[in-house]
């Protein structure tokens, strides 16, 4: 890539955010932070005080009366309206004070995340409307409708995701003026956090089948770094002609995690700053074109290896936000697939299945930030002051909100496992609440991701070069080589039956 094209570009960075002050926290802490004080509210019912059960919750509807309702039975009286106005106070408030431990303007956050929150749930209330989200013949005649997608509701995400594109791309102006609370990382950041005690209460139930998931996912390791990353870090030199410094992290954007990854590998090998820049925005795009493309063609596929398809999402689809809504829709894909043929499979397993893969892929990149630092630092960039590459890099680049993941999903497990018969059996309930939580923050991060993927903007900006090497890796490599170690691993493995 040529100097004059750098330099063309440079002035080009991703927009600054706009700060009040220093950052006091990094996002990824807050995550933890905002994932847990959610996750510790909902436990506070299994002591019979209901804190969060006025979270707003949406239903499949045919007439809107249908549609929206509280989470628990003890917020009855707020009614549906009352219950989505709560859960846009209370988000306000959370995340208004999270954006001013980053340092951001919080009346500016404030004002974007209103128009953020109504528009993504919006989205989420249209695609829940009984044609598209139905799913048996049943419900149908439950609904009074005569066909339906059979999208069921989680498939919604899907209208979230079309609401950010169309804002992107036909309203550019208007996506600038919210990007203060476009914020996908941290939204998924905190639903994974959440996820982790879902994941445990779905697990517990069958603790040696979750056990067998957990072990297969570790192969994700040895295929995203010692297979991915090599073969296209040596198509990006020798096909494409990039450099060391491009290279590397155009390697980690596509093979590992995406935005994170990239931005963790530039800064190990001393990048300049439009290097991850550039290479996040390349990954948001073809992030987005798998998303709607990957889950129905799995849905098409493998809808009778279901938790293949789940771990070929954990592999193949990059960034944590896009790799776990692709094993949302997929799961809502195929289960309603599986229930149109008279198979009802328990809800989660192919969720969880995609998130703990990506997780596994997750905890690494402190480690390959590290290795990859201390090659370039001690053999490639050697200069007689040169910073050398320390252990504790390592927990510096370590994606924090995994933490997060972990507490929530020993604690939920505990919960489940370990406790008297007369508590244990209020903990779905509980975590159930966190949960919703956990919906919403995953609408909102598919409506950012789509206003972040202004496909026009970002080809003006020149980088066809670069997309190239994307598309070449990804579609003619990533993908496949994904979905057969999906296929070795998770062959033969299906999610227990609904009772």
């Amino acid at each position: 890539m040529s100097n004059a094209y750098v330099a063309d570009i440079g002035a080009k960075d991703l927009p600054p955010r706009s700060a009040a002050e220093p950052a006091r926290i990094s996002e990824d802490w807050l995550a933890v932070i905002l994932g847990l004080a959610i996750f510790v509210l909902a436990l506070a019912a299994l002591i019979h005080v209901d804190l969060i059960g006025w979270v707003v919750n949406t239903s499949v509807w045919s007439n809107f009366s249908q549609a929206l309702g509280p989470a628990s039975k003890g917020y009855a009286s707020l009614g549906g309206i009352g219950a989505l106005v709560a859960t846009y106070a209370a988000l306000t408030v959370l995340l208004s004070a999270g954006a001013a431990a980053l340092g951001s303007d919080v009346k500016r956050f404030a004002l974007a995340f209103t128009a953020v929150f109504w528009i993504a749930y919006a989205s989420w209330i249209a695609g829940n409307y009984a044609n598209f989200a139905a799913v048996t013949p049943a419900d149908q005649q439950k609904f009074g409708v005569s066909w339906s997608l059979r999208l069921t509701n989680e498939g919604a995400y899907i209208f979230a995701l079309a609401a950010g594109l169309a804002i992107a791309n036909f309203l550019p102006r208007f996506a600038e003026a919210i990007k203060d609370a476009v914020r996908p990382e941290l939204y998924i950041k905190v639903a994974i956090v959440i996820l982790g005690g879902f994941f445990a209460v779905t697990a517990a139930g069958k603790l040696g089948f979750a056990s067998s998931i957990l072990l297969r996912g570790v192969a994700a390791i040895v295929e995203a770094y010692l297979i991915y990353w090599a073969v296209v870090y040596f198509i990006a030199r020798k096909w494409f002609g990039f450099s060391r410094e491009w290279s590397a992290p155009l390697a980690a954007g596509i093979s590992i995690c995406g935005v994170s990854a990239s931005i963790a590998i530039g800064g190990a090998i001393r990048a300049r700053p439009i290097v991850p820049a550039l290479v996040s925005s390349l990954v948001l795009v073809f992030a987005v074109v798998e998303v709607l493309i990957l889950p129905f063609v799995a849905q098409t596929f493998l809808a009778h290896e279901p938790l293949v398809a789940g771990a070929w999402m954990g592999l193949a689809v990059k960034t944590d936000g896009a790799a776990v809504a692709s094993g949302a829709i997929t799961e809502s894909l195929i289960l309603a697939k599986n229930a149109a043929e008279g198979v009802h499979y328990q809800p989660g397993w192919i969720l969880g299945t995609a998130a703990t893969v990506k997780v596994f892929i997750d905890i690494f990149i402190g480690v390959w930030a590290f290795v990859l630092g201390y090659i370039w630092t001690n053999y490639i960039n050697v200069t007689p002051d040169a910073e050398k590459a320390k252990l504790k890099e390592i927990w510096q680049r370590f994606p924090k909100f995994i933490i997060g993941f972990l507490i929530t999903f020993i604690v939920g497990l505990y919960l489940a496992l370990g406790t008297p018969a007369d508590v244990a059996k209020n903990v779905p309930a509980a975590i159930g609440e966190a949960n919703t939580f956990r919906v919403i923050f995953f609408i909102l991060t598919f409506f950012s991701i789509g206003v972040l993927s202004n496909f026009k903007a970002l080809w003006q900006e020149g980088f066809g070069k670069l997309a190239a090497v994307y598309f070449v890796s990804l579609f003619g490599f990533v993908i496949w080589v994904g979905l057969l170690i999906s296929w070795i691993f998770f062959n033969g493995v299906t999610p227990p039956l609904a009772s």
